[in-house]
């Protein structure tokens, strides 16, 4: 939090021509955005927004639907699974006003801007840190099954997401103190949600809220890795073939795709930040030109992550996959979900151990 409070660190920049100033000996130099940050905003970022909140909305309501359908028997990773699907789908609520946002300006006013801009931060931060929580518990489960049943209870588990919201709530409320809502620098005829309130102590909340994205990455990724690794080892040393291979291509992919979706964003933020701040210099203006729409899409393949989160935590697992096609045949799409419950009757000989469909579900 000193970083906030230490006035004058940190100028953001939102200005479509942007200036460097490296000594009295140089000249400033003047980089013109062109066309490049245009199209990215106009029209690349609202289409991948669009699919992900499609695909996200569509995945994290099923998983919702089904989860609550026996609310009062979950297990314990179930918890986790409700309260990470309940995050990723309020994000997802904030994409149409992003979608919005880009085509025409922000048309709905500074309440809505304060209260878009805190909810996305909130669940972004829980969603990581619910991350966390899953495989820390797979750990608990796995690596000291027998110590950790005391702990691992429902009541635990509900008070310690009680505990994440409310941390994650306390980070995220200085955004509706310095969102507000003015004319845009790149398009004048076009107002813009931003941290325009406040002067420097918002630019200094904008270089804290940097530091917290990376480390609401790297924290959950060390966690995960700690974990999982642990897990696979465990694993590899037990006598259940079947379940281990299942278990350990699990962790792997869980870890990887974390990994693989939000390392492309905190690389560029981190070099933005760098460049911002005049930490590094480039000679032309190309790279200047070129850095925030590869923010923009990068930050848009980390969106990206929640609308796998359905997929990888849940459909992967036999239970759930039968209940899902259970409530979609009630549903009135029998003649798609047939084929697939009579394809699980043959392969439940195969899967009758149920350590593979109940590791991680």
């Amino acid at each position: 939090l000193f970083i906030f409070m230490f006035s004058g660190l940190y100028t953001a920049v939102e200005n479509s021509t942007y200036t460097y100033d490296y000594g009295n000996d140089t000249e400033p130099l003047i980089c013109d955005e062109g066309t490049a940050m245009q199209t990215v905003h106009a029209v690349l970022q609202p289409v991948l927004y669009s699919l992900i909140f499609l695909l996200g909305v569509a995945g994290n309501g099923l998983m919702v639907t089904v989860l609550l359908r026996r609310w009062r028997r979950l297990r314990i990773t179930e918890i986790y699974l409700l309260h990470l699907a309940v995050a990723d789908l309020m994000l997802l609520s904030t994409f149409p006003f992003d979608v919005v946002e880009n085509a025409a300006g922000w048309l709905f006013g500074d309440f809505l801007c304060k209260l878009t801009g805190l909810v996305h931060n909130l669940n972004l931060h829980c969603g990581s840190f619910l991350l966390a929580c899953i495989g820390f518990d797979r750990y608990l489960a796995i690596v000291h099954a027998i110590p950790s049943m005391q702990s691992r209870r429902p009541r635990t588990v509900h008070l310690t997401c009680a505990t994440l919201w409310l941390v994650c709530l306390g980070l995220s409320i200085p955004n509706a103190a310095f969102l507000s809502v003015s004319a845009d620098a790149r398009q004048i005829s076009h107002l813009s949600c931003y941290y325009h309130d406040y002067g420097i102590y918002a630019n200094n909340w904008v270089l804290t809220n940097i530091v917290l994205d990376h480390v609401c990455f790297f924290l959950p990724l060390a966690v995960m890795s700690y974990c999982y690794t642990a897990v696979i080892v465990t694993l590899c040393n037990s006598q259940k073939r079947q379940a281990k291979q299942g278990a350990i291509r699990l962790a792997l992919l869980l870890t990887l795709v974390f990994f693989c979706c939000w390392l492309p964003y905190n690389i560029t933020l981190l070099i933005k930040t760098m460049v911002d701040m005049e930490v590094i210099s480039y000679e032309t203006c190309e790279p200047y030109v070129r850095l925030q729409p590869t923010v923009d899409v990068t930050k848009s393949l980390g969106l990206s992550h929640c609308c796998l989160n359905p997929f990888l935590y849940a459909f992967v697992g036999v239970r759930f996959r039968n209940e899902l096609l259970q409530l979609l045949c009630k549903l009135g799409c029998s003649h798609v979900c047939l084929p697939f419950i009579r394809a699980q009757g043959h392969s439940r000989i195969s899967t009758s151990d149920g350590a593979t469909s109940t590791m991680f579900i």
